[in-house]
């Protein structure tokens, strides 16, 4: 299960309906957050998405999209945690990282390791990665793209009856891609088992001119979670700001064949009535939303004709 929700859909600063940039995204048993705005830790608090985060990645370092670290880290400390929290951000951010978490404290209560990434690089968690991108900020900025690594394959239990294999351990023997011997016969994986799948995508640009890496690294995504600051009468300010508008947005998303947009990074002159963003998307880009505080979502995998069973 991957669960995606939004704690801060607002660009540069809060409005009353909206808190400034961070996204939490849970993968099982993981959680992490996607930039971290001033007040996140008590969004996380008002959404429920837990404390138990793991890292958090930031995209840049202007003021709302790392500040809240400051304030999350105070939190987790009072609430006596002990495990590590790693912060990962684009290159140079260490030195204003390392200020941030130490910030009127003589001593940090737990452990808190900063890696900087460049795009390329990656950080694996077993089955999947976060990788960084280069996106175009006018200042050191990257994306981060979850990427699931290849599933199994369908496992065919007609196929494997007919064989004569008998249900049971065998059968996730076969499929976890191990032979097998039945009655003096060797069973192969590949005579049961198809080819394997592909895990599950979603894309985040943090705040962004359209471009190509971000098209590149965003093909045939489940998600894409784009900045739409301005809509296309404010095309020269968006420009001269290296933002997006929310058509430009959806032509990413377009270009890309992603299967969903989500626009966030809403200006405050839309923080009411995000009408004008999603009428200019739609058009270019029918599966597009604009995301809002305390907006969630699952991401499952998609669903194939005449799928087979999964079996352990």
């Amino acid at each position: 299960m991957i669960r995606v929700t939004f704690l801060g859909t607002a660009a540069a600063r809060p409005t009353v309906g909206r808190n400034v940039s961070s996204i939490a995204l849970q993968r099982e048993g993981d959680l992490f957050l996607f930039d971290c705005g001033e007040g996140t830790q008590r969004q996380m608090m008002r959404f429920g998405s837990g404390f138990g985060v793991q890292g958090v990645f930031f995209t840049h370092l202007h003021a709302d999209h790392f500040l809240g670290v400051v304030g999350l880290v105070r939190t987790l400390g009072l609430q006596g945690r002990e495990e590590p929290l790693s912060l990962y951000g684009p290159p140079g951010s260490e030195g204003v990282l390392r200020d941030a978490v130490h910030l009127g404290v003589d001593r940090l209560p737990f452990p808190v390791p900063i890696r900087e990434m460049a795009p390329g690089d990656s950080v694996g968690f077993g089955e999947y990665e976060i990788a960084a991108f280069q996106v175009q900020h006018g200042t050191p900025a990257i994306g981060f793209a979850l990427r699931e690594f290849p599933r199994l394959g369908r496992f065919d239990p007609d196929r494997a009856r007919a064989l004569g294999v008998p249900e049971g351990p065998l059968f996730g023997r076969l499929h976890k891609g191990q032979p097998i011997e039945v009655d003096g016969r060797v069973i192969k994986p590949q005579e049961v088992v198809g080819e394997p799948r592909p895990g599950r995508l979603l894309v985040y640009t943090g705040d962004s001119r359209p471009n190509g890496e971000t098209r590149r690294i965003a093909q045939g995504a489940d998600v894409l979670i784009h900045e739409a600051t301005f809509t296309e009468d404010e095309a020269d300010r968006a420009r001269s700001t290296f933002h997006s508008t929310a058509r430009g947005a959806a032509q990413v998303a377009l270009d890309a064949a992603v299967l969903r947009l989500i626009l966030t990074h809403v200006s405050a002159r839309y923080a009411n009535n995000p009408a004008p963003l999603l009428e200019e998307a739609i058009p270019v880009f029918p599966s597009s939303s604009v995301a809002h505080d305390g907006m969630s979502f699952e991401l499952g995998y998609r669903v194939e004709e005449n799928e087979a069973s999964d079996v352990g």
